[in-house]
């Protein structure tokens, strides 16, 4: 299945090296480029992509901005942030807009190609060096919503279980290797849990695991 992808910067030779490099793989087709945020708005409605590499600091209307409204959209793409810095104060309103992940501007050529389709196939791209400390500090400058019990109430234990681990950023491999179970069993559970806290994706997961205080930031988890 070939992946329609939008290419967002403001930088016109950074539109052309993606595309340029983009357009050698057959798994993907670069359908259009903007240069901001706003034309990204208008791109994305004329042009249906699947995926949007969104720059986050343009001019008009930034990468954030843009995200959210495109993910308020009837049939929203999946945004993928890319980022010069790895913490980049832009990027913590992406997470909340609902990006589904962030990728450095200098990563290699075959990350971005498999942070496409991660993205794509519904998953979130939480890489240990960008996503973790971007939702660490924001966290930690963030006060809880509102006790986590009160949260966790509708959770089983063993979603409760798996809400921590996903916070962690472990993938459903990894959890199931931990758990020792299936990873169709971790998949599972962590469809029922998404379904049960109303989130979309497991960037949301953690954010919230974050925000309202199921997990510490700077201290791993508790068991369950």
């Amino acid at each position: 299945m070939t992946v329609r992808v939008l290419i967002v910067d403001d930088q016109e030779l950074i539109r052309i090296g993606f595309r340029l490099f983009l357009q050698t793989r057959a798994d993907l087709e670069v359908v259009g480029e903007a240069a901001d945020g706003r034309e990204a708005l208008d791109r994305a409605a004329e042009l249906r992509p699947d995926v949007v590499l969104m720059d986050v600091r343009m001019p008009r209307m930034d990468g954030v901005e843009a995200t959210a409204r495109l993910t308020r959209t009837d049939r929203p793409p999946r945004v993928l942030i890319l980022t010069t810095y790895d913490l980049d104060e832009y990027v913590f309103g992406a997470l909340r807009a609902g990006a589904s992940g962030f990728l450095l501007k200098d990563a290699p050529r075959e990350r971005l190609i498999e942070a496409i389709h991660v993205v794509h196939q519904g998953e979130a791209l939480l890489s240990p060096s960008i996503t973790r400390r971007l939702i660490e500090d924001y966290a930690a400058r963030t006060d809880p919503v509102r006790p986590a019990a009160d949260l966790l109430t509708a959770l089983t234990p063993r979603e409760r279980e798996m809400l921590l681990l996903v916070a962690q950023g472990l993938s459903n491999q990894e959890i199931a290797a931990r758990l020792v179970v299936t990873e169709a069993t971790v998949k599972s559970h962590v469809g029922s849990v998404f379904a049960k806290l109303h989130l979309r994706d497991r960037v949301q997961a953690v954010v919230l695991a974050y925000e309202h205080g199921i997990v510490v930031p700077g201290r791993p988890p508790d068991a369950p």
